[in-house]
């Protein structure tokens, strides 16, 4: 690029940047009520939550553990609005039970494997040639 065309095209980038400063828009700031932006659905939550507590499955193992159920209800009653929250939505994506299986298998395949590998044990017997 030649010196000439360079100056022009920096001079013509700050003229469009300074005519752009004078083109603010006005802002209007006004107090905003804290319902409007946190915007939460405690009764769905709520009833989400309960769904899941009032399984029998749930009330049974609570029972083993010594859980009264009126306690449980009155805590959950208590939570924030963000507490409730959250624990519908762990609760929702909580895993269900029978994944530890799989993991078991795999790691005693990995330690079988390592052991076969170093010599340790004989597992996969070798054809003789």
């Amino acid at each position: 690029m030649k010196k000439s065309s360079w100056r022009a095209a920096s001079v013509a980038v700050l003229s469009v940047a300074v005519i752009n400063l004078g083109f603010m828009s006005s802002v209007q700031a006004s107090i905003v009520a804290t319902g409007a932006l946190v915007e939460t659905n405690r009764d769905a939550d709520l009833a989400s939550v309960r769904t899941q507590l009032d399984r029998a499955d749930v009330r049974t193992q609570m029972a083993k553990m010594g859980v009264n159920a009126a306690n449980i209800d009155m805590r959950v009653a208590a939570l924030s609005d963000r507490e409730l929250h959250r624990l519908a939505q762990d609760m929702q994506n909580a895993p269900a039970g029978g994944d530890g299986l799989l993991a078991v298998l795999g790691i005693v395949f990995v330690v079988l494997l390592i052991l076969e590998v170093t010599g340790v044990i004989d597992i996969f017997k070798r054809a003789p040639r």
